[in-house]
């Protein structure tokens, strides 16, 4: 049984595998409750065949692991942990970006660890004038699903 923030229970439960094989459950809820709902702009929009809202649930254990991985990144320590990797992420991706890293244009080890050389040099050099010059970081991608919050069932 599931209840969703309005007080409302789930009508029907079903058992399906992903394409991976991972077994889920499906939660519907029944059209009667979601369509009247006052809130159904923020719920999900999963519909079932009955036009009432679906969710779809891990395996339990898996639920809750995820459950509990999602309240840990609203810590303060994961979020100074995060900004560290953050940052490298960043790194990583304007040396894709700047100097097309992922695919070398040399055969060889040694012509391939220079290349690698040269594109960290370069993107030193970016970063250097960047800061000499005042220049702006790009502002951080923002997910279209940030502004929603997660429902913790």
């Amino acid at each position: 049984m599931v209840t969703c923030p309005q007080g409302k229970i789930s009508a029907s439960w079903s058992s399906q595998r992903k394409s991976s094989g991972t077994p889920l459950q499906r939660v519907h809820f029944t059209a009667q409750d979601c369509g009247s709902c006052p809130v159904r702009e923020k719920c999900t929009k999963a519909a079932n065949g009955k036009g009432g809202r679906s969710l779809t649930l891990l395996p339990q254990d898996q639920q809750e692991a995820l459950e509990t991985r999602r309240r840990e990144q609203l810590t303060d320590e994961w979020q100074q942990r995060y900004n560290i990797r953050s940052g490298v992420e960043g790194t990583i991706s304007q040396a894709v970006r700047r100097t097309q890293i992922r695919r070398t244009r040399f055969t060889g080890l040694p012509k391939t660890h220079l290349g690698h050389v040269f594109a960290a040099t370069a993107i030193n050099i970016i970063r250097l004038d960047a800061w000499l010059t005042g220049t702006p970081l790009g502002p951080t991608r923002t997910s279209h699903l940030a502004p929603m919050p997660l429902p913790l069932l």
